[in-house]
């Protein structure tokens, strides 16, 4: 009986221990747990894009990171994927340090290029919550949706006029991440565009009278069908596949041996059972043998896109409540022209420089012209021209335009230097435009006035502690394991609120 005890205190003990346990992630997670073996097919041959955690399970920040990664996966579900790979299994440490793992946790993301072939890996650098990593996500999946205006509704609706279609009229300017993960669903099955309800001549062709609308496109002289459920992806899926099947993902496994099987005639099989036993077996050797030989995925140091802001709630969230830090805003029409291009490649080319040096992500987002987000801000601040871009401090009550016509790297990052350091000159904000009031020291305002260190200073270093002390290699020593868990006492903050907004902002249309 005593050592029956003793059996049954060491095996709950054992089970205690994270590297003795199933998995880190459990089979009811939402993340997509994926090994060296089916990276190929499940992530980089997928048409949606992804975000890929190299962890190792004794790693005090990886488990740090599992919640916000836990919740990022479940607001992301069925719009792009999110993956975890354990690093510290021996099948995997190859593979890992061939994709320049270096510490844990490291996130990548794979994003699939649009003309086919390897898809590009990004690091990602930015903070290690789960509204962050939706976003940048989000930011980085590839857009199949061709805006449609009045101009072209014609010669959209005549090509390849056999096929199906599927347009989306909406009062929004920017393409949500649900269109964009239909559109990638029935990618060369159904072309997908999106109207602008400004777009009159196409709003009235089709006898539009609300926003969102959903209209289907058969092909050929069937006639439109409109969508009437509701606006999430599985009835909206359901809905277009009655005009052609979505694309599986991932792509269903190709088996050599059965093809070979197929192109012999019933008379040879018989004849040379045996010959084709062994050219069978052959066959499989080779389908093996090609699977170490797999090409390398295309590791690029760029820049992601700056997230876009298209709604005031989003805009006043981000820039302006009185605690707000500097932002900086690049309003840009819709439909990009060379200034606009131009403009935010440098901006997005500055963030990742500044997100590359350890530093958590520069606040700089695109606002399209055209939105209600953007409307009053510019208004207010009396901004006009194609392209404006400004710093904005509603914490302290500045704004700052910039002024030139070169929208180059180096003249922004001249400027935003310029801003940080407290060089020139900078204007007051109009009376209205902070959600919180500035000049109120009310016992409301003056114990929000507290914490307000705490969003401006604590959070930033955060990320940084999560990668400078872990200098950990993809082949740890088993006796680092009891060193890693002090090293993440620095345990980094939720955003419950953003976090919740993020489930319904991704889902719907």
């Amino acid at each position: 009986m005593h050592h029956s005890s003793l059996c049954a205190v060491a095996v709950a003990l054992l089970a205690a221990i994270p590297g003795t346990q199933a998995g880190f992630y459990s089979a009811k997670s939402p993340v997509l747990q994926v090994d060296a073996k089916s990276y190929d097919r499940l992530i980089a041959k997928s048409n949606h894009s992804a975000i890929l955690e190299f962890y190792a399970p004794w790693c005090g920040h990886c488990q740090n990171l599992k919640p916000a990664y836990e919740k990022a996966a479940k607001n992301l579900a069925g719009i792009a994927k999110v993956a975890a790979i354990d690093c510290d299994d021996d099948a995997n440490k190859q593979f890992c340090g061939s994709m320049g793992v270096k510490g844990f946790p490291t996130l990548k993301i794979v994003r699939p290029r649009k003309g086919g072939g390897r898809p590009t890996v990004e690091d990602y650098n930015g903070q290690r919550t789960a509204a962050a990593i939706v976003e940048a996500v989000v930011g980085s999946m590839n857009n199949h949706v061709k805006k449609v205006t009045d101009k072209d509704i014609d010669n959209f609706l005549k090509e390849k006029n056999d096929t199906a279609k599927a347009i989306l009229f909406t009062d929004k300017g920017t393409t949500s991440a649900l269109m964009k993960s239909l559109a990638v669903d029935f990618l060369d099955v159904i072309t997908v565009g999106q109207v602008r309800n400004k777009e009159t001549k196409a709003v009235e062709l089709f006898g539009i009278e609300k926003f969102p609308t959903l209209v289907l496109l058969p092909g050929g002289d069937k006639e439109a069908v409109v969508y009437d459920g509701t606006l999430k992806k599985e009835g909206i899926v359901k809905f277009l596949s009655q005009a052609g099947e979505p694309n599986p993902d991932p792509a269903p496994v190709k088996e050599k041996a059965k093809k070979a099987k197929k192109s012999f005639s019933t008379k040879a099989k018989s004849a040379q059972s045996k010959t084709t036993s062994s050219e069978d077996s052959s066959a499989t050797e080779e389908a093996a043998e090609e699977a170490p030989t797999r090409a390398q995925p295309v590791i690029v140091e760029t820049a992601l896109p700056i997230p876009a802001i298209d709604r005031p709630e989003k805009l006043t969230k981000e820039c302006l409540t009185a605690k707000s830090k500097t932002c900086f805003l690049a309003f840009v029409p819709s439909t990009h022209g060379k200034n606009a291009k131009e403009a935010l490649i440098s901006l997005s080319e500055l963030a990742f420089k500044h997100s590359s040096h350890g530093v958590s992500r520069l606040p700089i987002y695109e606002v399209a012209k055209e939105n209600e987000a953007a409307t009053g801000l510019m208004k207010a601040l009396d901004l006009s021209g194609e392209v404006e871009i400004i710093a904005i401090n509603a914490r302290r009550g500045w704004w700052r335009r910039y002024e030139g016509s070169d929208f180059g790297h180096k003249s922004l990052e001249a400027w935003m230097d310029a801003i940080r350091l407290g060089e020139g000159a900078k204007s007051k904000l109009p009376e209205g435009l902070v959600a919180i009031p500035l000049e109120e020291p009310s016992a409301q305002s003056t114990a929000e006035a507290t914490p307000e260190a705490t969003p401006q200073e604590t959070p930033e270093p955060t990320p940084e502690a999560s990668e400078e002390p872990a200098p950990e290699i993809v082949t740890p020593e088993p006796q680092e394991t009891d060193a890693k868990p002090t090293e993440s006492t620095a345990t980094e903050p939720t955003e419950p609120t953003p976090q919740a907004e993020t489930e319904t902002e991704h889902d719907e249309l």
